[in-house]
Formats: structure tokens, C-alpha cells, sequence
């Protein structure tokens, strides 16, 4: 049975993703980071505009209005482009990658150097599949690293790409028509369809099982030995 855990002190605010660490709650708000835990909502230090959160080993980091932010000994700092609305980032060993408001930007650590791909559109979500970086758009489309040095476009016809994301060794691209993994069919970048139907929104596999978040019929599970 489901219970709400909102209070009065949520219900102006909109919540942009969500993360579970360590029996806590985080919520990423317009108005920034909250936590839930023991039945008490508690307002993080990160008070702006916050899109995703990650957390690895004793750091998190979060993407917000205002750049990439991290938090690794109590305090929150800066960590690049403040001048850029953060969406999503990937934290790799070698690489530290930003979805943003304009394209995608790369730290190299090895240089200690960004470069910053100016694609004419928003990137929203990221994932990464063989090698490849994937990004959805926010028009719906998806960019997808060529490793030249640059992104393709890729529009699927009649289809809007709303979120892409990683889910053990696959990738999964949250659409209009429904849920659908990512994958080559004779070299070339393939939908395959999970499940078909109505606008998905987000999905998380656990215990065996896919959790897919529908807009119009709620939380849908499909075994993983069905789809994969």
C-alpha cells in the first residue's frame, strides 16, 4: 500500500528526480536538495535549483541551475560551468561529463582541460553504451558520441525521446510510445521494444524485476528474464 510523505513544506515545490542512498531519501527540487528520513524532511545546504544527484563513495555531486556542484566533507562547492543549467552528469574514471542547457561538456583529468560541444540544444539525460556517449535532447531526439570527436543526431521517426539511462550493462530510452532498450542491429543504432503503449517516464531494475514508471497507467514491473 502506498503512503504519502509529502507535507506542507513540499507542495509549491517540483521535484525533479529522485535518489535513495543509504536508507535516505534525496528529492532534487526547484528550490534545491531535501532529504527524507525517520519520517523528517530536512533541507540540504545546496539551496538552488537542483536536477540530478549522484553519489559515490563519501562525495555527491548534483547538477543544478547554477553548474556542477559537489559535497565531500560537509560543506557544497563549486566544481565547473556555473553558467550552465546542469541536467544530468556522468562521473567515469577518466572523464567527468555534463549534460547542460547548451550540449555536452567533457573534463579530461589526465589534462585537466574541458571541452565543451555546443550542439544547438539542451541534453537532458546520459548514458553510455559500448563505448558510446548517448544523450537525449530536449526536443526529443538523442545525440550519440561518433569517437571523431563529435556527436550525430539522431531523430527516431514519430518518436520523442524523454530520458536515457543506464541499467547494468543496458540502456534504456524512456519515450512517448512506451519503453524501449538500446542496441546495433547490423552496425547500425536499433530501438528494441520493452514495452509499447503509452508516454514512460522513467524505469529502475531491481530484484529481477523492471520497474517502469508510466505517465497514465502508474508503475508497471516486467521480469528481466522477459526483456533482456
Amino acid at each position: 500500500m502506498w503512503h504519502e510523505i509529502t507535507d506542507d513544506s513540499q507542495e509549491l515545490r517540483t521535484v525533479n528526480r529522485m535518489r535513495l542512498y543509504r536508507e535516505k531519501l534525496y528529492i532534487c527540487t526547484n528550490e534545491g536538495l531535501m532529504s527524507y528520513s525517520q519520517g523528517e524532511w530536512e533541507m540540504e545546504e545546496l539551496e538552488i535549483p537542483c536536477f540530478q544527484l549522484r553519489i559515490a563513495g563519501r562525495c555527491a555531486y548534483a547538477g543544478t541551475a547554477y553548474g556542477l556542484w559537489s559535497c565531500c566533507s560537509g560543506s557544497w562547492k563549486m566544481v565547473g560551468y556555473p553558467e550552465r543549467r546542469v541536467y544530468d552528469f556522468l562521473n567515469v574514471p577518466q572523464y567527468l561529463i555534463l549534460a547542460h542547457d547548451k550540449g555536452i561538456a567533457v573534463y579530461d583529468r589526465l589534462t585537466d582541460s574541458w571541452a565543451d560541444f555546443n550542439l544547438g540544444t539542451g541534453v537532458t539525460s546520459l548514458a553510455v553504451y559500448r563505448g558510446h556517449l548517448i544523450g537525449a535532447t530536449e526536443n526529443g531526439g538523442l545525440v550519440v558520441g561518433n569517437k571523431k570527436g563529435g556527436f550525430d543526431r539522431v531523430h527516431y521517426r514519430r518518436t520523442i525521446v524523454f530520458n536515457v539511462m543506464n541499467k547494468g550493462e543496458n540502456v534504456f530510452l524512456c519515450t512517448d510510445k512506451g519503453l524501449y532498450r538500446y542496441g546495433y542491429l547490423l552496425g547500425q543504432a536499433t530501438m528494441y521494444s520493452v514495452r509499447l503503449g503509452g508516454p514512460v517516464a522513467d524505469a529502475d531494475l531491481q530484484n529481477g524485476s523492471l520497474y517502469i514508471a508510466t505517465i497514465f497507467e502508474g508503475i508497471k514491473t516486467l521480469p528481466v528474464d522477459e526483456i533482456l
